[in-house]
Formats: structure tokens, sequence, C-alpha cells
């Protein structure tokens, strides 16, 4: 078992059982020692404003944390968070920078996320093909919103032929 794995489990179980304060109370001192999964489930915790005061600087902070130490979640979250401007400046290039992290470990959010970002030309030159590429690995997992944009480029015949 890897060390802390049982204190996240605690706090996991505490969480789920509404225990915010109990959850971070195992998981903050994992989080400075440097364990990914509690760093991305304090960033969250920051980021939903769950047992502690929504703040989205803070839940960036952990989730950067998480994210380089490749965990997948914490690197879609942090280019959600680069996309949107909450908690850091607003950077397209950054959040691109992140959902590719994600998206290259099979987060189908963030694949469908990059491929939104390539098919508006937002902090990469657009680029349709790129952005089927990506809606179609997104949407091959079963997201929705990617499956959406998938049939909205064959129905509109941009970068495939057009295919209702």
């Amino acid at each position: 078992m890897p060390v802390g794995a049982e204190d996240f489990s605690k706090g996991l179980n505490a969480y789920r059982g509404g225990d915010y304060a109990a959850a971070l109370k195992e998981w903050r001192p994992l989080a400075e020692q440097g364990n990914a999964l509690a760093q991305f489930a304090l960033g969250f915790m920051y980021d939903e404003g769950k047992g502690v005061p929504q703040n989205h600087a803070e839940a960036a902070k952990w989730y950067r944390r998480a994210a380089e130490q490749g965990h997948a979640s914490a690197q879609n979250n942090l280019g959600v968070m680069y996309g949107t401007g909450e908690g850091v400046p607003q950077d397209y290039v950054e959040a691109v920078k992140w959902y590719r992290r994600a998206a290259e470990q099979g987060n189908a959010h963030a694949q469908g996320l990059l491929g939104a970002m390539y098919d508006e030309g937002k902090g990469v030159p657009q680029d349709h093909a790129e952005a089927l590429k990506w809606y179609r690995r997104a949407a091959e997992q079963g997201d929705a919103a990617a499956q959406y944009n998938l049939g909205q480029m064959y129905r509109t015949g941009q970068g495939v032929p057009q295919d209702h």
C-alpha cells in the first residue's frame, strides 16, 4: 500500500459522508508532503468551497502541484482554470498545455476541451483536423460534449466531408 494511502482513504470516506472537516484533516498533511491525490482533492475542495471557503487561487495552487506530478484530472482542471481565468490569469496557451498533458493520458474531458481549442483557434492555430482527432478520442470514451461537437463537424462539413 502506498505511503499515506490509508489516510487518503479515511479522508475520502469522510468526504463522501459529507464530513469535509475530517477529509481536510486527513488530506492537508498528505498534500503538504507531496501526495498528488491529496493535492488534487484539496484543490477540488477549494474549487467547490467544500469544507473551506471557495478560493479559486488556492484551488489552482493545489491543482498545479498535483498536475506537475502527472495527475491527469488536476491537469485538466488547471487547464479549465486557465481557459476561464478563474484563480489564474486567463491564458489559452497555458490552458492548451495542461489539456494536452491530460488528454495524452486519456482524460476524455481534456480531449474534448483540447478539440474545442483547435476548433476555435484558442491558444493554438485553428486546425479542424486536429479538433476532429481530439473530439473523436473523447467521443469514443463517451464524452457527450465531444460527441455533439463531432456530430456538428460532420453536419457542417468542417474538417470532414459533410455527412448528415
